[in-house]
């Protein structure tokens, strides 16, 4: 019956048709008020599973985010589904914060977030007061920040273990993207998890193309790789500040509308950078890693690491950023062994040599990913524990022939190079000693050595490579530690004694990814209608103060574009398109679209879609089986006002004046009552004007800022 209930919701509050992965099973869980850890992919639909049984719940659910950014951009998406939810953290005044608590205190409340400073400052403060509160679910966000092993370790999500101590009875779900097998045993001890279930989803991002090039000519690789993505939403990041501030500054000056992120910049500044990206007023954001952790950006095209990241879960969260609306996107990685040195120094753990040796490990196998001549989605997916059983089709090794050469002679060298200096030192002590270099580094009784400048014929970056493959095949081998030896093997001896040919890698043709967007269907798209539906999406968003995804994601947009609704009953089949939304948002697009269709003589293609269980049209009622319009209306008779109203209903003031829109025919509410007088005429002349049929947002854009969605939606009620 509660599994029902809760897809009911999914579909009428998120317009969605059937739940993914695991979602179902977690929620399940919770209904049965078990414990559960849920690993699922970034953009796999975590939220969900806490999101659906709080609102099947009685009391509050409280969800403990690490990121003011997620917690801001959760609720505002929440709320603009008609769920009553809320965040505390430092960025809100006293009072704010007192108000929050007071709905909480008051049952008002269905979701809460807060930080885990939050929820544990001053002593047991807080927990003191959630004893008076019905708390009916905790959920632990970005779960892997407990573990010490993990890639990004949080001191004070190690005090979350309090919760089990103190509320026993109150189910605990701890969700990841990001967790191998060391982070999962953490995130169950140290949370004190008994009776729980462990939900593992795939961790494949199907949509996602993984492309790795040399490091070399970065910059103006970069600006080739951009050049036909203008129009796209990208994340480029850089190891330290100073190269973000660069080379979003040299971006702005190739025309790019870039701009930098990153802990140097104030507070203010990393805010209101931020706000532009997720509005689509700024394409790209060029940023170290302290952006996009928890940033639910649905339309970001395309991930760039300028810099290597330092371990595969950083690399696999990271991009993961890119296509969470499930539209094809990229992930592009600038690779260097030079990177894996100079990263060396900072996984070292002050006091902690077995942790210190983790790190290296971990940025040892970033190095070897950068390195793979085999499918990169196969090594990601092990590295999580996962099998794929063919090659994915989807990353630049699968779409590249390499050839072999007759390397013997170059492994020859490598490998006198490696016995000659007594197998002590690195990889690019090597590659110097090789290719002749005068630094300082080269000891004085290696360059009267013979091999010495042997390989000045070959490039750096291509010594490098050929020392990689050598290993890989077993001829050297590399020891652990924070400044790895090259040593040889049994192999080696044969090859120097000229007894056995080696064969290396030589890459000979490789394929130009093109990017291109691909909904969940084999149908094609209009893509100037998709344009017109975007710039439609983005008046409305601005209007309104949200980032345009919350009004519709970019794959909600793609499916309009392909299968040309018409009506609100074909609009209603559009996934991602909900009762609120459709209440809302409906006419402005649906409008677009038959605009589009009439001038291009097109008829809907709604019938082409893979047909899905339908939902009934229903009125939304309340719990005593109340029309939702009437209570609003009842409550505007009472005297009080839409504000009022909409903070009482826990709802949108706009989704207020839609219910009332609707008594203004049946004469129960007059145009007076929500439109001034004097704004009446001239939002009939601009409706005139646009000859826009039932659209607002053409109206909106010729009225401007003074003139709101409902005052334009009131008047067209009596045209």
């Amino acid at each position: 019956m509660n599994i029902a209930k809760a897809q009911e919701i999914l579909k009428h509050q998120f317009g969605y048709d059937s739940f993914r992965m695991n979602q179902q099973q977690a929620i399940e869980c919770i209904l049965n008020k078990k414990d559960c850890v849920v690993l699922m992919p970034t953009g796999g639909g975590k939220s969900l599973c806490y999101q659906i049984p709080a609102l099947l719940g009685d009391g509050l659910t409280l969800v403990v985010s690490p990121l003011i950014a997620l917690m801001k951009d959760q609720v505002d998406a929440l709320v603009n589904n008609g769920v009553a939810a809320a965040f505390l953290n430092s960025t809100q005044s006293s009072r704010k914060q007192v108000e929050v608590f007071q709905r909480v205190k008051s049952g008002e409340l269905k979701i809460l977030y807060v930080a885990p400073e939050r929820l544990l400052q001053s002593g047991d403060q807080f927990i003191d007061f959630l004893k008076n509160v019905n708390v009916s679910l905790f959920a632990i966000d970005e779960a892997h920040c407990i573990s010490s092993w993990g890639h990004d370790f949080r001191p004070e999500y190690m005090q979350l273990a309090k919760l089990k101590h103190h509320f026993p009875e109150v189910p605990l779900i701890a969700l990841t993207a990001t967790a191998d097998k060391l982070v999962r045993r953490d995130i169950i001890e140290r949370l004190r998890l008994k009776d729980y279930d462990l939900f593992v989803s795939s961790f494949n991002r199907p949509n996602i193309y993984y492309t790795v090039e040399p490091k070399r000519n970065t910059y103006e690789r970069l600006l080739q790789y951009l050049a036909g993505k203008r129009d796209e939403s990208g994340i480029i990041y850089c190891l330290s500040r100073n190269s973000a501030e660069n080379l979003a500054e040299n971006l702005r000056d190739e025309g790019y509308n870039a701009l930098a992120y990153h802990a140097g910049l104030s507070k203010e500044e990393r805010d209101k950078n931020q706000e532009l990206f997720l509005k689509d007023e700024a394409k790209i954001v060029v940023a170290t890693i302290a952006f996009g952790m928890g940033i639910d950006k649905s339309n970001v095209r395309f991930v760039v690491h300028f810099d290597l990241p330092k371990n595969i879960e950083s690399y696999y969260q990271e991009t993961g950023r890119a296509g969470r609306d499930g539209l094809n996107s990229e992930a592009l990685l600038f690779f260097s062994w030079g990177d894996v040195q100079k990263l060396k120094g900072f996984a070292e753990v002050d006091g902690n040599r077995s942790q210190t040796e983790i790190m290296l490990k971990k940025l040892n196998l970033m190095g070897e990913f950068g390195d793979l001549k085999t499918c990169r989605r196969k090594f990601l997916l092990k590295y999580f524990d996962e099998e794929l059983t063919e090659d994915c089709g989807q990353c630049d090794n699968c779409n590249t022939t390499f050839e072999k050469f007759d390397g013997t002679i170059i492994a020859q060298k490598a490998l006198s190079a490696v016995a000659r200096t007594g197998q002590r030192f690195g990889l690019s002590y090597l590659v110097d000693f090789l290719r002749g270099s005068q630094a300082k580094t080269i000891r004085d009784e290696h360059k009267n050595l013979k091999t010495y400048g042997v390989g000045s014929d070959v490039s750096k970056n291509s010594w490098f490579d050929y020392f990689k493959d050598l290993i890989q095949q077993g001829y050297l081998a590399q020891k652990d530690g924070q400044f790895p030896t090259i040593v040889l093997t049994e192999k080696s001896e044969a090859v120097l004694l000229g007894r056995e040919t080696v064969e290396l890698f030589k890459v000979v043709e490789k394929e130009d990814k093109k990017s291109s967007l691909v909904s969940d269907t084999t149908h094609p798209y209009f893509e100037d209608l998709f344009a017109d539906l975007k710039r439609a999406r983005t008046t409305i968003a601005k209007a309104e103060h949200v980032p345009p995804y919350v009004v519709f994601s970019d794959a909600t947009l793609l499916e309009m574009a392909t299968f040309l609704p018409l009506t609100k009953e074909e609009m209603r089949k559009i996934s991602g398109v909900g009762d609120l939304k459709l209440d809302k948002y409906g006419w402005d697009f649906l409008t677009e679209i038959r605009s589009y269709c009439e001038v291009n003589n097109l008829d809907s293609r709604i019938n082409l879609k893979s047909v899905k269980r339908e939902r009934k049209v229903r009125t939304k009622r309340d719990e005593f089986g109340k029309d939702t319009n009437r209570i609003s209306l009842d409550m505007f008779q009472a005297g009080l006002s839409i504000d009022e109203i909409a903070e009482a209903r826990e709802l949108a003031r706009g989704t207020i004046e839609i219910h009332l829109i609707k008594f203004i025919n049946t004469g129960e509410v007059r145009l007076e009552d929500l439109v001034q007088a004097s704004k009446v005429e001239p939002i009939k002349q601009a409706i005139a004007r646009t000859n826009s049929g039932m659209a607002i947002a053409p109206v909106k854009e010729v009225l401007g800022e003074n003139y709101t969605y409902g005052e334009i939606r009131a008047v067209m009620a009596t045209i």
